[in-house]
């Protein structure tokens, strides 16, 4: 978990964000189960909304603030590192967890 922490914390993300938890706890739970990353809204919403006692739409907004947040006043280079690629339009929360997540991985 301290190297997801890290992660989201190079990111320019800080634990101020309710969507920085969220955040962390999607990668822990894709990183038990890589198939969340596939079903985003079906699933790994509805997972993390559970273990915090949220709304499944609540959730989706704090993850969607967060990935605004780090690509407008974040790391954004090492975002484009991490993905291995130049990102030219800010990603889905779909795509900013798999990038987050296959990083995690790799390293």
């Amino acid at each position: 978990m301290e190297k997801i922490n890290d992660l989201v914390n190079t990111l320019g993300i800080r634990a101020t964000y309710c969507g920085y938890h969220y955040l962390c706890y999607a990668l822990e739970l894709c990183r038990k189960n890589e198939n969340y990353i596939l079903y985003v809204w079906k699933y790994l919403y509805t997972d993390i909304a559970e273990h915090f006692k949220k709304s499944r739409s609540s959730v989706e907004h704090a993850l969607r603030t967060v990935v605004t947040f780090c690509w407008y006043n974040g790391n954004r280079e090492f975002l484009n590192t991490i993905a291995g690629y130049t990102l030219d339009t800010r990603p889905t929360v779909g795509e900013f967890i798999a990038i987050l997540h296959y990083y995690l991985e790799r390293s």
